[in-house]
């Protein structure tokens, strides 16, 4: 009798193994179609929902009286080739929604290609981290510091302006010394740089109010 279950529960892992080994993305995984590309790092699924990816920031096309900024046409059009009209898998971290209701994702095609780390890696977008969604930080700074070695995309022709810029060990954004969001930060979690191309380096993103 012993040896019967215990041949019963040989089989039944072994089946389970299979399952598990040759699994793939059509079945494992609920797939969405994306029917539209907002810009390099925004989509709308067929369903209706907004998705935004997750710890990466895009540069903005244009929108109402904002001008597009560099390679913003070409995140968006990059972006484009990558998702539309095609199956993507989403994954999640702790925080699903933004402050505009957007659900917040990490974005797989069905092949497996992380298409927010895809972005990050041609040089259309750089790493934006969002506690708590931290999920995937290093590898999109990892990613992040080899375009930049490579001068791909938005790190080509750079253009650097000697400074002083203050960054925020908590919310890993860096400021020009003189914003009101700057002189709000605790001594603990200060840290200074002269270079943009530095605090970039080291995954901070630039503040939106500053910049």
């Amino acid at each position: 009798m012993a040896r019967t279950l215990k041949t019963f529960y040989y089989v039944i892992l072994s089946f389970l193994l299979l399952i598990l080994f040759t699994c793939n993305y059509a079945y494992c995984y609920e797939l969405y179609e994306v029917k539209w590309v907002n810009d390099g790092d925004t989509i709308v699924l067929k369903d209706g929902r907004k998705i935004r990816y997750i710890g990466i920031n895009a540069p903005e096309i244009e929108h109402k009286e904002n001008k597009a900024e560099p390679y913003g046409d070409k995140a968006k059009e990059f972006n484009k080739k990558l998702v539309y009209l095609q199956k993507v898998r989403l994954e999640f971290d702790s925080e699903k929604h933004d402050q505009y209701d957007r659900l917040l994702a990490y974005v797989y095609l069905s092949d497996g290609t992380f298409v927010n780390n895809e972005m990050i890696e041609k040089g259309f977008a750089y790493c934006l981290p969002n506690p708590p969604n931290l999920k995937h930080e290093k590898l999109f700074l990892k990613s992040q510091q080899n375009a930049m070695k490579l001068k791909k995309g938005i790190w080509q022709n750079w253009k650097e302006n000697n400074g002083e810029y203050v960054a925020n060990l908590r919310s890993k954004r860096f400021h020009n010394k003189k914003c009101w969001f700057a002189t709000k930060i605790s001594k603990r979690n200060i840290k200074y740089f002269t270079r943009k191309w530095d605090a970039f380096w080291e995954g901070y993103a630039p503040c939106k109010k500053c910049f």
